[in-house]
């Protein structure tokens, strides 16, 4: 009897264990990676012409923010890149494509980049992490206008304005403190 229950328990963790693996095909006929998802939040930014070139205009976002084919998309509107033309040197252009597409929510070994890529159809493309599913549903108690009528925050875009420890690729609701409101975010 003790036995039995020994082995029943053995494979009941072996199963548990497995079960936090998970596939991170990319559909495209690429090969299966395997990820164990412990990481909380999305991976901190380590590329440093990216941060050199992108975060001297905004936030640096993290790679895990949005898809791989998101990312090819940013990259192709470059001449126009929200507005601004943000045209790059042909070889810094690869290396950062390369990055961004690399290390993609859909490559991720961290939740919350999953969590988002999972949120989006095979086909979605959306240019904004703002646009995705996952965004929204996370925002959705968020009056827009508190966050655009705030001249400390200006945009549901600025992460780094509410998101405390946003650059290092946590963006945990215990770390949010909204300019302007009284305590942190409740």
């Amino acid at each position: 009897m003790k036995k039995s229950i020994l082995i029943g328990s053995i494979i009941i963790a072996s199963m548990t264990t497995s079960l936090v693996y998970c596939s991170g095909s990319t559909g495209s006929g690429e090969s299966s990676k395997w990820f164990k998802l412990t990481q909380p939040g999305v991976a901190p930014v380590t590329n440093q012409l990216y941060k050199n070139e992108c975060a001297s205009c905004h936030f640096d976002y993290q790679p895990g923010l949005l898809p791989s084919r998101s990312w090819k998309k940013i990259m192709t509107g470059l001449d126009d890149h929200f507005g601004d033309n943000a045209e790059l040197m042909p070889e810094d252009y690869t290396v950062i494509l390369n990055y961004l597409t690399e290390n993609a929510a859909e490559f991720s070994d961290h939740k919350r980049s999953r969590r988002i890529n999972n949120s989006l159809a095979k086909d979605e493309a959306p240019l904004r992490v703002t646009d995705t599913p996952y965004f929204k549903r996370k925002h959705r108690e968020l009056s827009l206008s508190r966050i655009t009528n705030n001249p400390e925050i200006g945009s549901i875009s600025n992460c780094i304005a509410c998101h405390t420890q946003a650059e290092k690729g946590s963006f945990n609701e215990n770390e949010i403190n909204i300019p302007g409101s009284t305590g942190r975010w409740e």
